[in-house]
């Protein structure tokens, strides 16, 4: 439990980079720079099957079919949902739908062994943390420019890419639970492999034209944004969660997903020395309470 505990607080720690790689980045258009850090995750995944193809396993085309899903769900069509209802509803209201998805996954996790009365402690924290950080949204916020049935049509992207979301967190960990012949390097590859192709389709879709891409200033750092995200945010990160999916429920894997928020406002402060707001600090340390209450609850 501590191993599963400890990789998906690293998962989270890596995560928590992807918050300020724009700022890296700042040439770069969001779609752009998910699609290309999708592209280096997949380009990384095929690189370690093709070094290690006597050692690695390749997929049946039933496993290719699984990892093709859930790439979907985890990666690109639910960065294209997140993408399209920015577009139409803002920032805002999005971000806060998706914050409640450590909520949901804990909900949806949760193991039959386990009393509602036990969980409910640390649900509630999150709760509460969850609340906490939508008071700062809100008290950042700016009025909505956008009216009517493109907004409202926004707002449902947003439930999607959270349903989305939530339902790989669930079905990832019962698949490498009912799976153990599969070590989790190959499921990370397989993934990989899947959502490069995601990412490909993603750009073509939403990204910038080549000629438009190649002609920015800042070109060279992005790409070397993308690299390091590719690799450390999205492959290796994607190896510790998937050591924790394994290892623990899904509704203690849920209130992990929390410490991306917490490193997120961590990276913040030491590289930009942005002090975070009093309310995200209160909200942090609620996070970690329901995080210790949470471990204690699946013990």
């Amino acid at each position: 439990m501590l191993v599963g505990i400890l990789a998906g607080l690293a998962a989270g720690a890596l995560w928590g980079l992807v918050f300020v790689a724009p700022a890296l980045a700042p040439g770069m258009a969001a779609v752009d720079l998910a699609a290309g850090r999708f592209a280096c995750y997949g380009l990384t995944a095929l690189l370690v099957m093709l070094l290690a193809r006597g050692k690695r396993r390749w997929p049946t085309p039933r496993q290719w079919g699984a990892a093709l899903g859930l790439s979907v769900l985890g990666f690109s069509g639910y960065y294209l949902l997140l993408v399209l209802s920015i577009r139409d509803a803002g920032v805002e209201v999005p971000t806060l739908i998706i914050g409640t998805i450590p909520i949901w996954v804990m909900l949806m996790g949760k193991p039959e062994h386990l009393r509602w009365r036990s969980l409910l402690p640390g649900l509630l924290l999150t709760i509460t943390g969850v609340l906490l950080m939508m008071g700062t949204e809100t008290a950042g916020a700016t009025a909505q420019a956008t009216e009517g049935w493109a907004y409202w049509r926004g707002i449902g992207f947003a439930l999607l890419s959270m349903l989305c979301w939530t339902a790989f967190a669930v079905l990832n960990s019962a698949w490498l639970k009912h799976h153990h012949e599969v070590n989790v390097t190959d499921w990370t590859n397989w993934l990989g492999v899947a959502s490069g192709l995601g990412a490909v389709a993603l750009w073509l879709v939403l990204g910038s034209e080549t000629k438009v891409l190649l002609a920015q200033a800042g070109i060279a750092q992005g790409a070397m944004v993308c690299i390091a995200t590719g690799v450390g945010s999205a492959w290796l990160a994607t190896v510790l969660w998937n050591i924790a999916s394994r290892r623990l429920s899904a509704s203690l894997c849920g209130q992990l997903i929390v410490s991306e928020t917490l490193f997120a406002l961590l990276y913040a402060f030491v590289g930009y020395g942005v002090w975070p707001h009093w309310l995200q600090l209160l909200a942090s340390a609620v996070f970690v309470l329901g995080i210790v209450a949470s471990i204690r609850a699946h013990r």
